[in-house]
């Protein structure tokens, strides 16, 4: 049997029916200092594109918005640079932040010498 997703003790029910200031009181400090201030008119609007959007994806650049509990199972295509790649909002990410879930630097897999190699690197050792 999985175990009910709680944060801080509420499960996702009793976080959405709750006001948006008692679950911001619930966050970490630096999500909600940065709630507090209020939200830029990008960030405005994409919480409103969401809540409208009737589960739909929506395309983004941006990622330092926080999760929220009314976001949970949306998917948000976030840009990391180059594409747009897709994360599917689960219970256990409110609180952070978009950004977080989609990497922008791939990860080096060095392989052998190709075209254009220098001198020194084509004598590399026959396996």
């Amino acid at each position: 049997m999985p175990k009910e997703f709680r944060y801080r003790g509420y499960t996702l029910d009793q976080l959405l029916e709750m006001p948006l200031d008692q679950v911001i009181q619930l966050l970490p400090s630096r999500v909600r200092r940065s709630l507090n201030r209020g939200l830029s008119p990008s960030k405005r609007r994409l919480l409103e594109r969401m809540r409208d959007n009737g589960g739909k994806p929506v395309r983004t650049h941006i990622r330092d918005i926080v999760v929220l509990p009314f976001m949970v199972g949306m998917t948000v295509h976030v840009y990391n640079g180059k594409e747009f790649l897709p994360i599917e909002i689960k219970p256990e990410m409110v609180g952070h932040y978009l950004g977080e879930y989609v990497m922008t630097c791939k990860q080096v897999l060095h392989g052998e010498p190709g075209v254009g190699a220098t001198r020194s690197s084509l004598y590399v050792p026959l396996k």
